[in-house]
């Protein structure tokens, strides 16, 4: 995997991911500094995701399991998390999360065992600020309050 942006310090944090077949948006939820999400995008050698009329970019109109080296890649990007969330969009075969939950239990149990939700959301249509809130609210990481009087950071 060639592709990884934004790189986060994950370190004994909780983690959110929405995990789509091409890209995934990681986020250290309980991190002082939300400024971007780390990014993981999966390499397109074949050239198949340029073709939107295919599924999931494949001819031949099946779908077809992504390069172990992706989830492999999102792996290392999640390993040193303390726990995890996952947001994914599909169902069934098209369910990008439920892949990488596959991958993780066969091939790194570590990290497996720190997956604390996998959540249905529509992430496409999901900003980086709403990603950042639903991860927070999921976890019990609601963010401090502005109660516009003098209990500001009250909970």
């Amino acid at each position: 995997m060639k592709d990884i942006t934004d790189a986060i310090d994950l370190s004994g944090r909780t983690a959110i991911a929405a995990v789509d077949f091409h890209s995934t948006r990681i986020y250290a939820l309980d991190s002082e500094d939300f400024s971007k999400p780390e990014h993981v995008i999966a390499e397109d050698p074949r050239k198949r995701y340029h073709n939107v009329y295919h599924h999931h970019g494949n001819v031949d109109g099946k779908y077809l399991d992504d390069s172990d080296a992706y989830w492999g890649t999102l792996a290392g990007a999640l390993a040193s998390a303390s726990a995890i969330i996952l947001l994914g969009h599909g169902s069934g075969k098209a369910n990008a999360s439920h892949h990488l939950v596959t991958y993780l239990e066969h091939h790194r149990k570590d990290i497996a065992s720190k997956i604390v939700a996998d959540v249905r959301a529509d992430i496409d249509d999901l900003t980086d600020e709403q990603l950042l809130r639903l991860g927070q609210h999921i976890g019990g990481i609601d963010p401090l309050r502005d109660h516009g009087d003098s209990r500001r950071g009250e909970a």
